[in-house]
């Protein structure tokens, strides 16, 4: 199976672009590519499945079991020729100081993926193989096949670099990509801009595509990344429905879903609505809504400009139909949302409260929610396990129905209050994988069938 991890030193070394222009040039090659992003990250598997035309999946080692992620990694390569992975923060960095947890370096031995190490060369010659040696030497089962060098503006600087990594390493240098401010992805609050937001992108990933071929020994790395297939015992007991209805927001305010969350929940017989809050003037008819999270502060005005879709979902909601949402679905059904320029736009009003924008991050991370209250997804006492990242608050009067954990070596480190629920409605800044827990899906497809039979 042809199937490899590229890896950062560190985040910002550029291996987002490095990635993306490989991607490119091997589909350009006419291979067929599919995508991977180690971590919870949405806007650069949105990036990857804009390159690659395959839908990119998220191996996250926090929210997955092994067994659960290597059948999920396996499913995804079904009929392709070549998985691309790519790492989030530095190799071995994950959850706290354990180089086994939720890291790049545990998921590629776990999926037997062989690394290709992205490093910064700028200003550097022979101590790049000290870096090199040190990423190869932490974790002798990682299997480092290659080194691409970033930042590199001449070949004999590269040469250089190259010559130094394989005297005292032995390991391979493939290429590099010199600084190049057209190949570069611009960035907000949460990251990278949302593909869904980027002009001239096409263009672009042409540029990156035309890098990687120039730059990069594309034919010795598809030599170097054969890996083990690896087996799984998984095998899911899924929930079924029959003739239902599921509404998904997805437009440039609101696009942050997992690929395998939106497909499991085809799995289950559900039939995917798609609509936009932002230019759908109507709420199609469903069974149930789902609001995901993404960007509603760059969109306040176009979404508080839509009454009459806003106006609908509320009925909705008062007619007990259930409506899920996270992060930014959150923000979006409180009554009123204030951007950064402190102006403020009516949002849906389902719950009381406004969110608002703040100057750093306020959430961060993996954590855990104990629910204190039976809510859409969980019975009163069991706990939910994701992620949340946000740049704001939400204030309001409303109870928080589950109380939130994060744990550091099993210690609880931080714990507060999150997550509302209102009738059918449940809204959190959490973001979930539902194969982490497929018991939250099964209390959600429970709500859905008894309200049908009242």
């Amino acid at each position: 199976m042809k199937k490899f991890l590229i890896a950062g030193t560190s985040s910002g070394v550029g291996k987002t672009t490095l990635t993306l222009g490989i991607m490119g040039a091997l589909k350009k090659r006419g291979l067929k590519v599919q995508p991977f992003k180690v971590g919870p990250d949405y806007i650069d598997t949105a990036y990857h499945t804009k390159i690659t035309g395959q839908s990119s999946r998220n191996l996250d080692a926090y929210m997955l079991e092994d067994e659960k992620l290597i059948y999920l990694f396996n499913r995804a390569m079904k009929e392709k020729e070549i998985g691309i992975v790519e790492g989030v923060m530095g190799l071995y960095d994950g959850y706290g100081i354990d180089i086994n947890s939720c890291s790049s370096s545990y998921v590629a031995k776990l999926l037997k993926l062989p690394v290709i190490l992205v490093i910064d060369g700028k200003g550097m010659a022979a101590s790049a193989a000290a870096m090199v040696m040190g990423y190869k030497m932490l974790d002798p089962e990682v299997s480092i096949q290659g080194v691409i060098v970033n930042h590199v503006k001449t070949q004999s600087h590269y040469q250089l670099i190259k010559e130094a990594i394989y005297h005292y390493t032995g390991v391979e240098t493939l290429g590099y990509f010199p600084p190049n401010e057209e190949l570069t992805l611009g960035s907000r609050h949460l990251g990278l801009i949302p593909s869904q937001e980027m002009v001239y992108l096409e263009e672009k990933f042409d540029k990156m595509a035309e890098a990687a071929e120039r730059f990069i020994d594309l034919d010795r790395l598809v030599e170097l990344c054969e890996g083990e297939e690896v087996g799984s015992a998984f095998q899911p007991d899924l929930p079924r429905v029959k003739g239902r209805k599921l509404g998904i927001a997805y437009d440039e305010a609101f696009n942050f879903y997992y690929e395998d969350n939106l497909e499991l929940l085809k799995d289950c017989g559900f039939e995917l609505i798609y609509f936009s809050p932002i230019r759908d003037k109507k709420l199609p008819k469903c069974d149930a809504y789902y609001i995901g999270g993404g960007f509603p502060e760059m969109f306040g005005a176009e979404l508080e400009a839509n009454t009459s879709l806003r106006q609908e979902l509320k009925a909705a909601h008062d007619k007990g139909i259930p409506i899920y949402a996270e992060c930014g679905g959150l923000m979006y059904l409180g009554e009123s949302l204030q951007a950064q320029e402190a102006k403020s736009y009516a949002m849906v009003g389902i719950l009381e409260g406004k969110s608002y924008m703040t100057e750093g991050l306020k959430r961060f991370g993996y954590c855990e929610a104990q629910a204190k209250v039976p809510t859409l997804l969980s019975d009163k006492g069991e706990v939910l396990r994701g992620h949340e990242f946000h740049h704001s608050e939400f204030e309001t009067s409303v109870k928080g129905a589950y109380t939130m954990r994060k744990r550091q070596k099993k210690q609880v480190t931080k714990e507060w209050q999150g997550g509302f629920c209102k009738g059918n409605t449940l809204a959190t800044y959490l973001h979930l994988h539902f194969y982490t827990q497929l018991r939250a899906l099964e209390n959600f497809i429970h709500v859905i069938e008894k309200r049908r039979t009242l």
